[in-house]
């Protein structure tokens, strides 16, 4: 049963980047496009997407940690280090990044596979390159303790 609901919560969750325009990434770089505020093609929409998603976001958190537990697992995983390194400052660069040159960020990208468009295509098939390269780098490296477990692809 368990299964089936987080299918049906990914499924929401997919259908709101649809209707929000978050996969279309002409969308996404036109939000993007500072420079063209004086122009008129700035599309400050995803602002108000964004904004959502905090409000819902600080909402949903206040509301799982009040539970004594995860409704799907025995307890709560976060981390505890504090510390930044260089994992944690590049991944977002990296993210970042793409998100600025192609418009696409990973869940929005698998939705627009839905679409069977060749961007989005290209885009996934990158990213899943990337993950396994990053998956080798840190599996041929030795890992410093940081309390912190070791990532799992």
């Amino acid at each position: 049963m368990s299964v089936i609901l987080q299918f049906a919560i990914g499924l929401l969750f997919g259908l709101g980047l649809v209707i929000a325009g978050m996969s279309n990434p002409a969308k996404v770089l036109n939000f993007l496009d500072l420079a063209a505020i004086p122009a008129g093609t700035w599309d400050p929409s995803l602002a108000f997407v964004m904004a959502g998603a905090i409000a819902v976001t600080l909402v949903g958190f206040r509301l799982v940690f009040n539970r004594p537990q995860p409704i799907f697992g025995e307890k709560f995983h976060l981390p505890i280090a504090s510390e930044l390194d260089a994992r944690i400052l590049s991944g977002p660069a990296i993210f970042g990044l793409g998100w600025g040159l192609v418009g696409f960020c990973p869940g929005p990208a698998f939705t627009a596979l839905g679409c069977g468009t060749t961007a989005a295509i290209i885009f996934v098939a990158a990213m899943l390159t990337g993950m396994l390269a990053a998956r080798s780098l840190v599996n041929r490296q030795p890992q410093a303790d940081t309390g912190m477990p070791r990532p799992e692809f």
